[in-house]
């Protein structure tokens, strides 16, 4: 089937339902991509999108799975289907016919009541979502004073926001990523390949934004990564220097990425999770079920062991690394990305 056609038929897909996506999974972590089509009778109501990947030789359907960086897949239904109905159809596919031993879904719609009485473990998914349809005068007043305070510092020390379309552009932000996660005495949860694939098989799509900030001498001080497809844009990432810190790039970033989904129809940004620094934005919470449903009573701990050895290992390997190693424009009170 033309998935990509077939998925433009439902105005509430995400990036990460696009098969472009899927195929950023296939080359990542190795995964085998699921689409599903949800019957009722010889009606096709919906689909539900994921991928299986192998742990201790266990099949795990993922959509998505911790650690793929990606945000929420799930379903597509038509109006009136119920996500109730569709989960419990679900199980029963992945557990009979894909015979996987572990389930887990992050679905935008899915709430609480739809999961009652299927005791699977759960917990919330919580971050911030920025309303976009505002006025850019009401996004700033919503910002808290000190990322207000940032945006002017940044403007006076002459930093420049520019959009990217290069693959050094990877090399920059991993090694930003990789000077954010030492300060914690921490190694980064993914290569600089991953970054590569992710501009190699989304850029060309236009659904990827790449942005980084100079000093006024030319130096990448630091980047930002962000998704959009139709009303909904996604931050990914955004590391930077810590020897710029002074000079504040972060904050114009987020500003010229709002900018940005504004111009480009986004109507939500989504900060990716949460985070303390992410109020300063003026987002407004929001929580999401995250489902894991296991066809047997072992297979949780197995995965609760595996996530504790890859944290222990993490900080292991930070340590030892630190053992070893002892554009932003501005014109009538607006932000605008260089090209």
């Amino acid at each position: 089937m033309d998935w990509g056609k077939e998925l433009e038929t439902f105005p509430d897909h995400t990036v990460f339902q696009t098969p472009e996506w899927l195929e950023f999974l296939t080359s990542t972590q190795n995964g085998e991509p699921v689409i599903a089509a949800l019957k009722d009778s010889a009606r096709t109501v919906g689909y539900f999108t994921g991928s299986i990947v192998r742990k201790f030789g266990l099949r795990i359907l993922g959509s998505p799975f911790v650690g793929w960086t990606t945000a929420y897949m799930g379903f597509n239904l038509r109006e009136g289907i119920s996500r109730r109905d569709a989960l419990h159809a679900l199980v029963r596919f992945a557990f009979r016919d894909l015979n996987c031993v572990h389930l887990e879904l992050m679905d935008q719609k899915l709430r609480q009541e739809d999961v009652a009485g299927m005791n699977p473990r759960c917990r919330q998914f919580t971050g911030f979502e920025v309303d976009l349809t505002q006025s850019e005068q009401t996004l700033l007043r919503n910002m808290g004073d000190n990322c207000r305070w940032c945006l002017g510092k940044a403007k006076k020390c002459g930093v420049v926001i520019e959009e990217a379309q290069d693959m050094q552009f990877a090399d920059d932000y991993h090694a930003q990523l990789t000077d954010v996660f030492e300060r914690q005495q921490l190694i980064p949860t993914y290569g600089i390949e991953r970054v590569r694939a992710l501009i190699r098989h989304i850029l060309p799509t236009g659904m990827l934004l790449l942005l980084r900030a100079r000093n006024p001498e030319g130096d990448c001080i630091a980047t930002g990564i962000f998704l959009i497809k139709n009303d909904r844009m996604y931050f990914w990432g955004g590391p930077s220097w810590r020897k710029y810190h002074h000079l504040r790039p972060n904050e114009p970033l987020m500003w010229a990425a709002m900018q940005y989904g504004k111009a480009h129809g986004a109507r939500i940004l989504d900060l990716g999770g949460a985070g303390h620094y992410k109020k300063k934005y003026g987002g407004c919470p929001v929580a999401v079920p995250w489902l894991r449903i296991s066809r047997f009573a072992i297979v949780p701990s197995l995965r609760d062991a595996a996530a504790e050895l890859f944290r222990t290992k993490q900080h292991l390997q930070g340590k030892l690394r630190a053992a070893f190693s002892s554009t932003l424009l501005w014109r009538d009170s607006h932000f605008f990305i260089r090209t």
